[in-house]
């Protein structure tokens, strides 16, 4: 498909997108089905047609240029809007189906669910790939950039950009070795409090939620620090006597570890968690596909009992 106006092969578009994606000549030309000599001169005429080099070498391996990043977004936007356009009827041929999907999650989310959203993947689209990237240190509009295709987790956007569906709301439990002194006793706010604490925090913030519930009753606690995820934080808490904070969803993760989970005794504020996306993939089925998985897979998985230590 060609625009006669302005010269340009539409299917460049296509690869790219692949090539910001891969970041290599080599691994772009094996997903398109090209030889590398092929891929190269695909590379020659984006790079003809944009005025930029697209990629460039930083040692061994490439890296996009800040204005190939720039547009990628909108690249990605304008390739799936064609596939909606030529799917037939708003369908698609998942067994066939070949893409990347991106998705934003919390790395517990991906430790917890990962292993069941790959293999309902594998089962019902074999030629999708799917890339966890977990949330950042700063907030970026990585849906509407283009850098994540669905986002998972405590979505907290307004931007009217950004779609967001609530699917139930999450809460917080608390976490410890299993023969932390704090489980041998009758669990109270001023024990709890007493307790050194592990906070986690992308961040890497030192107090939350926790710190108000505990103000309000006129105690505070000691935190021993930080860490970025809540996976890391399981570890570090199986080998100290800290304390640490996990979300019911992530429960399984901790017992599989031997830790133990328990009823926080403080009034916390329950967190809605949800999908997220930007609405140029409303009217791609592939993508809603991607979010029926979710949507299906977290609600049960949800549903699953909480066992805490007695």
């Amino acid at each position: 498909m060609r625009v006669t106006q302005f010269g340009l092969d539409l299917n460049l578009l296509v690869a790219l997108d692949v090539l910001l994606e891969e970041s290599s000549v080599s691994r772009a030309a094996a997903r398109l089905h090209l030889s590398e000599p092929a891929m190269s001169r695909t590379l020659g005429r984006i790079r003809k047609a944009l005025g930029d080099p697209v990629l460039v070498r930083a040692g061994r391996s490439m890296v996009p240029t800040p204005h190939a990043l720039a547009v990628h977004g909108e690249v990605r936007a304008v390739v799936e809007r064609a596939r909606a356009l030529f799917l037939s009827g708003g369908q698609v041929d998942l067994p066939t189906l070949t893409r990347t999907f991106t998705v934003l999650a919390h790395d517990a989310f991906a430790a917890t669910f990962g292993a069941t959203l790959f293999a309902r993947v594998a089962r019902e689209a074999p030629g999708v790939r799917l890339r966890f990237l977990s949330e950042s240190h700063v907030d970026t509009p990585a849906l509407r950039e283009g850098v994540a295709d669905l986002e998972l987790g405590v979505v907290d956007s307004g931007s009217p950009e950004v779609r967001v569906e609530y699917l139930f709301d999450e809460r917080m439990m608390g976490v410890a070795r299993a023969d932390h002194p704090l489980l041998e006793g009758p669990m109270t706010a001023r024990r709890f409090a007493a307790a050194e604490h592990l906070i986690v925090s992308r961040r890497g913030r030192l107090e939350g939620p926790v710190d108000a519930a505990l103000a309000r009753q006129g105690l505070s606690r000691r935190v021993a620090g930080s860490v970025g995820s809540y996976p890391a934080s399981l570890f570090l808490l199986r080998e100290s006597d800290l304390v640490g904070l996990i979300a019911t969803q992530a429960v399984p993760l901790a017992t599989e570890l031997g830790l133990r989970v328990f009823e926080v005794p403080l009034d916390l504020p329950v967190l809605p968690f949800g999908l997220a996306w930007h609405p140029r993939h409303d009217a791609d089925p592939a993508h809603a596909w991607l979010r029926g998985c979710a949507r299906e897979l977290l609600p049960a998985v949800a549903g699953r009992p909480v066992r805490p230590a007695h």
